[in-house]
């Protein structure tokens, strides 16, 4: 009997499992200074092709950014790069591959990767990569999106950010079923698979009317302009 249950719940855990078309992966568009980060790259990038999952990226075409994109597209998949146009320059250099949208800024930046992305997934990298990455975990805790976000932790570079995330629940600022929220996993492979059975877990905050918000602010304010 138990190893009948334990085949029913395989068979269901197989069944509950996404597939996903497109994934957004946030990196930096250096390559950092271990070759582990660019092997990282390199892998998820032929985890993509052999998934046949198409990619969505930040457009820039050096650092981990361009090794990822060239991989997924030579591997013959599809590559959306979606780029500010005030950082043509400093993103791109020489050729960008697939196909890259022009936008006005960051915010619409964000905006159309998460639109055309059914997942997340952040590599190593800068302030960008890090301020990307805790912009979908936030939209995914108020309930704007139920789409998985993953952690690739190559080599231990995000293990400081997922102890400041354990602080944050020790604290009260984050709340346990939050904190469930960022997949994280040490290879490309184990983490899609980590996210295929991604459950998601927000605070379903409902939003202000606008109303309400000037009156927090009064009450906070004193009514002080």
């Amino acid at each position: 009997m138990e190893g009948d249950d334990q085949e029913r719940a395989a068979s269901s855990t197989k069944e509950r499992r996404r597939k996903f078309k497109r994934i957004c992966v946030f990196c930096g568009s250096r390559a950092g200074h271990k070759s582990a980060f660019s092997d990282a790259a390199l892998q998820l990038g032929n985890q993509l092709v052999e998934r046949k999952i198409d990619l969505v990226y930040g457009g820039g075409s050096i650092g981990l950014m361009g090794l990822i994109s060239k991989t997924v597209f030579n591997g013959g998949c599809h590559v959306l790069g979606v780029i500010p146009r005030a950082l043509l320059q400093h993103e791109i250099s020489g050729e960008s591959v697939g196909e890259v949208i022009t936008v006005s800024d960051m915010h619409q930046r964000k905006s159309e990767m998460e639109k055309h992305a059914e997942a997340f997934i952040a590599l190593p990298g800068g302030y960008g990569t890090m301020e990307e990455l805790l912009e979908v975990i936030a939209w995914s805790q108020l309930g704007i999106h139920e789409k998985p976000v993953g952690l690739l932790n190559v080599d231990g570079y995000y293990n400081s950010l997922l102890a400041l995330f354990d602080k944050g629940v020790e604290e009260g600022f984050i709340q346990g079923s939050a904190r469930q929220i960022v997949v994280s996993a040490d290879t490309p492979e184990e983490l899609i698979n980590k996210m295929e059975e991604y459950e998601p877990v927000h605070d379903r905050v409902a939003p202000r009317q606008s109303w309400e918000v000037d009156q927090l602010l009064e009450s906070t304010t004193g009514g002080a302009a």
